[in-house]
């Protein structure tokens, strides 16, 4: 008899849950050929078993993290320790963390001190400056180190990888697994109180939430979307808000009082894509969405100053316009006004793969 390979999966934000969810959920239809365990860290506490509940994923182990002010100090080392006796106790053939967060680091910090192989999701995304995004650039190249199975969700992911020297015999061009999700998410028939407000209006949906952009570069970016709005009476916006009270600060001090600008608790994964599908663009400095947009047909303003996925930008589904307060407004302004330009982008080809990422990690991981 074969026996099962034992393979675990760490993460512990939403935008990890969203991208490792679908996998979790193909090693398990595998059950025959997998013995699969998911073990959460709850970086992310309520987003988190927000996106759990949508995927149906029950974690075998909670390492509950969150605490209120926790640092990236807190983060590392609560997960180093806290995931030592799991892994000695299920013995895993190979782990799964996802990307560049400071779960994943730690995770992968563990994993090479037991000396478990380790499988990096979404390997080989890069800005090639250590400090942007912070601390996600060292975090995923740190795990790249280590790693012992890299799934890259493009040729070119693929590609910087091999220039740091990663065998080519460890790497696969899968697609990203966060377009699989759009797959079980996306629904016709949705509905909502904030779109039927929005209806018969051109929505802008908004997200800003990065450590970098906190500050002075917010309130430049709110200022510039709010300017251009102002101009367009077509238009309303809504702005799904992170926890962070920093952010949110920043957000009413620049918004509050634009009728056409609805401020609003963050959506869980289901409603967030369905948001997505029926929005006319997006402004955003995260990183998933710049993967899940295309996907949908929707053209993506990046404010921020680099991005880990030029593939986009080469696609262009996608235009880097970074924190500045003028070139937001004229970017901002230009998509609004150019039917051309509008429908450049939101035509152009997806790069981020077939929404069949998951089964091909784990034919991988099946095969070898």
């Amino acid at each position: 008899m074969i026996r099962k390979k034992r393979v675990l999966l760490v993460f512990g934000t939403r935008p990890e849950a969203i991208k490792m969810c679908p996998l979790v959920n193909e090693l398990k239809r595998r059950s025959d050929k997998f013995d699969t365990t998911v073990v959460v860290t709850g970086q992310h506490r309520e987003m988190l078993d927000q996106v759990l509940r949508v995927f149906n994923v029950k974690p075998d182990y909670d390492l509950a993290i969150m605490r209120p002010g926790q640092t990236l100090f807190d983060v590392t080392s609560d997960v180093l320790l806290r995931l030592k006796a799991i892994l000695e106790n299920e013995k895993p053939d190979v782990v799964l963390v996802h990307g560049d967060t400071s779960t994943s680091f730690a995770a992968a910090l563990a994993c090479f001190y037991l000396q478990i192989p380790i499988g990096h999701v979404e390997a080989g995304l890069r800005t090639h400056d250590i400090y942007s995004p912070w601390p996600e650039e060292f975090n995923r190249q740190a795990v790249d180190i280590i790693s012992e199975y890299y799934f890259a969700p493009t040729e070119k992911s693929k590609q910087n990888l091999i220039d740091e020297g990663k065998s080519t015999q460890k790497i696969w061009v899968t697609g990203n697994t966060g377009i699989d999700a759009l797959r079980t998410t996306v629904c016709g028939t949705y509905s909502h109180p904030e779109l039927d407000w929005a209806n018969g209006s051109r929505l802008i949906l908004i997200t800003a939430h990065r450590r970098e952009n906190l500050g002075e570069p917010m309130h430049r970016m709110f200022r510039a979307i709010r300017r251009v709005m102002e101009e367009h009476p077509d238009t309303k916006a809504i702005y799904p808000i992170h926890m962070n009270p920093l952010v949110r600060k920043a957000a009413h001090e620049e918004l509050d009082g634009f009728e056409r600008l609805h401020i609003i608790d963050p959506l869980e994964v289901l409603d967030f894509h369905n948001f997505m599908a029926a929005s006319y663009l997006i402004l955003t400095d995260s990183g998933g969405i710049q993967e899940e947009a295309p996907g949908l047909g929707k053209p993506v303003l990046v404010m921020r100053d680099t991005t880990e996925r030029p593939e986009g930008i080469e696609a262009g589904t996608l235009k880097l316009v970074g924190t500045k307060e003028d070139v937001i407004y004229r970017e901002f302004s230009r998509l609004l006004s150019d039917e051309t330009e509008y429908a450049t982008m939101s035509n152009a080809s997806n790069p981020y793969g077939d929404g069949h990422a998951s089964e091909y990690i784990a034919n991988v991981l099946e095969n070898r």
